[in-house]
Parts: C-alpha cells; structure tokens; sequence
C-alpha cells in the first residue's frame, strides 16, 4: 500500500488495545503483589513451632501458615494475570471502538469522501467530543473544497469569455478585411482587454485575502465613505447617493477598507435603476463600527441574496448581465473576504420594493474617543 503523501514511514508497534491490555493485566498483578507481600509480613506475627489448643487439637504454626499462604498466592496471582489480560482485552476494545469509528473517517476523508460522518451515538465525553469536532471539521472542509472547485469552475469559464470575444471579433474582421472598422474593432478589443484585466485584478485581491496580516493601523471609515462617494459622483453616476455617518474609526488595512467601501458603492450603483437612490450609513456600536449600503433596483428574492457573496453570482442570474456594465461578479465576494479578514461579519437583506441591503460589522479595536461628529449629506 502507498504512504501518502507527507507522512513519515514508522516501524511497526505494538497496537494501544494491546499496550492498554498489558497495563491493565500488569496493575492486577500488582494489586495481587502487593496483597501477598502484605500476608507476608502479618504472618510474621505468630509465633514459630506448631501450637496445641485445650484438649491436645492441633493448630498450625507460621511456618504452616506461610507454606499454605504462599502456594494459593501464586495460583491467585497467575489467576489475576490471566484474567487481566482477558478483561483488559475486552474493556480495551470496548473503549477503543469510538476511536475505530474516527480512525475510519479520517481515513476515508483522505480517500477523498468529506460526506461522511462519525455520529457518535452515546453522551458526552472525551471521545465524543473528539468525534463531534472532527464532524465539524469534516463540515468546514467539505464545503470549503466545494467552494473551491465552484470558483476553480466559474474562474475558468469567466476567464476564458473575454479571450474567446477577442478571438471572435479578430476572426471577423479577417472574414472580411474591406468592410471592417478597424477603430471600432479596436475600441471592442481595448473594452474586452480591460474586462480581463479587472478580473484577473479582482482574482489575485481574492485569493490574496486568505492569506492577509492586516497591519493595525486607524482608519477613518467616515472619511473613506466621504471619499469613496465623492469619486463615484464625479464618475457622473445617474442615482442619487445620500450619507448618514456616524461611525469613526476601526483598526485594520486602510487599503483594504476602502477596497471594501469602493465594491460596496460601485455595486449599489451598477445593480440599480437609472433614477435610483443609494444611502450610506454608518453607526458606532459597543466595539463595532456597521456601515450599511442600501440601494434600489430590482426585486431579488432572499435565497438569491445569501448566494450574492460566492463568487461570479449576480443578482440577476451568472453570466446575463451585459460585460459593459463591468460586474465581474466578485464584489460582494471581495467584500465578504475583506469583512471575514478583520473579524466582523456581513449580512444581505433583499429590499422592499426591490434592491439589496448590505450590512457590514466590523471590531472597531480603537478608543471611542476616535468616534467623529455626525455628518449629514
């Protein structure tokens, strides 16, 4: 059989059933011992030479009692030995069996099957508890494996799209090398060749975030917000964009807040109606700071909100909404990993009406006295 990979041959050894067995056999011997040696040194007590009771009966003296005392101590102890190791072989296993059931999933979870479970009948206790963390470890990975190969899937797809338009539209303009508009041509080329670009950016910020130390340094959120909205409406966006701030500051990477900010203000901007509306607010919790992005636009039903975060999902459907509105579908992903790396949280909410709620909680880790005065715009 093979060795997986990593792990360091060892030299065959004693099973634990049978180290357990031995242990358990080795204390009864003791026990026995220990007993024996006791009677030894109580029989030293009566006195030497044989002893005659009233009416001439006759009574054993130490010597007797010793001789006796000794020959079933030893038929006692090679009894208890035997029944150690028999006792010890069966309470061994018994105790062992939980550590059977995680053994098996270990080993098929390195196979490759994550579905399966322990479920470890019984209370709690130690190998329960050990049996119920492997579970949840199974869970994690399980569904982290799946995320992967969803995003390995959708990067491959995302990626090959804006190479597989550029092939296309050189393939036509060499179709028909009179009639093509080499300026539009090139127009078309420059817009797909900065559609990869933007994901393979938004690509690489992803998979960078797993791997982040966030450097503690203070960041106004406020001010980013103030930022961040200023850029968008210079942009000329055709949404009104109003701001309540109340936050101050968090601890944490100052690019990475406003990369944060930035996603969530160019999402409420793209998925929204021509004359809708986005507010930004922010509030100053216990230990938290909350910025929230409300916007308009169309109905979204909830279970299509909680799978806005994995990447390349779009509110309305992968893959149908125009490459000229620039979505590259990881967003909300970013944002998520962004979140998740300074220890809050993020949660979606479908609006009434139609547009999409974000909420994102993060640890301030600074003094309140950074909390800024209320601003209104």
């Amino acid at each position: 059989m093979t060795e997986p990979v990593g792990v360091r041959p060892r030299p065959r050894g004693p099973s634990v059933r049978l180290q357990l067995t031995l242990s358990y056999a080795a204390l009864l011997v003791l026990v026995g011992v220990a007993l024996f040696v006791i009677g030894i040194l109580i029989l030293r007590f009566i006195p030497e030479g044989n002893l005659v009771v009233v009416g001439g009966a006759f009574a054993p003296g130490r010597g007797d009692l010793i001789e006796v005392f000794v020959r079933y101590s030893l038929w006692a102890l090679l009894a208890l030995g035997v029944v150690g190791l028999g006792g010890g072989w069966l309470l061994a296993g018994r105790m062992l069996r939980p550590l059977t059931r995680i053994t098996e999933a270990a080993r098929r979870a390195r196979d490759g099957a994550l579905g399966y479970r322990i479920r470890m009948p019984g209370r709690q206790n130690e190998l329960a508890e050990l049996a119920d963390t492997f579970d949840a470890m199974l869970g994690r990975v399980q569904q982290s494996v799946e995320q992967q190969r969803r995003f390995a899937a959708n990067a491959s797809h995302e990626l090959r799209t804006p190479h597989a338009i550029a092939r296309t539209m050189l393939e036509v303009a060499r179709a028909d090398p009179d009639g093509r508009d080499v300026d539009e041509v090139l127009r078309r080329l420059a817009e797909t060749n900065e559609r990869s670009i933007a994901l393979i950016e938004a690509l690489l910020t992803l998979a960078a975030l797993d791997h982040v130390d966030l450097p503690s340094t203070v960041v106004d959120i406020d001010q980013l917000v103030v930022s961040v909205v200023a850029e968008a409406e210079a942009a000329g966006p055709e949404v009104t964009v109003e701001t309540t701030l109340q936050g101050g500051a968090v601890r944490g990477d100052a690019t990475l807040l406003r990369k944060l900010v930035t996603n969530l203000v160019q999402n409420a901007v793209l998925h929204n109606r021509s004359d809708g509306t986005v507010e930004l607010a922010t509030t100053r919790q216990l230990g938290s700071v909350t910025l929230e992005v409300t916007n308009t636009g169309d109905e979204l039903e909830q279970a299509v909100v909680e799978t806005l975060t994995e990447p390349f999902v779009r509110g309305a459907g992968r893959g149908r909404r125009p490459s000229s509105a620039g979505g590259s579908g990881l967003g909300l992903a970013i944002v998520s990993s962004i979140v998740r790396a300074h220890g809050g949280s993020l949660h979606l909410e479908a609006r009434d009406g139609g547009g999409l709620t974000v909420r994102a909680v993060i640890p301030t880790g600074v003094s309140p006295a950074y909390a800024i005065q209320p601003t209104e715009r």
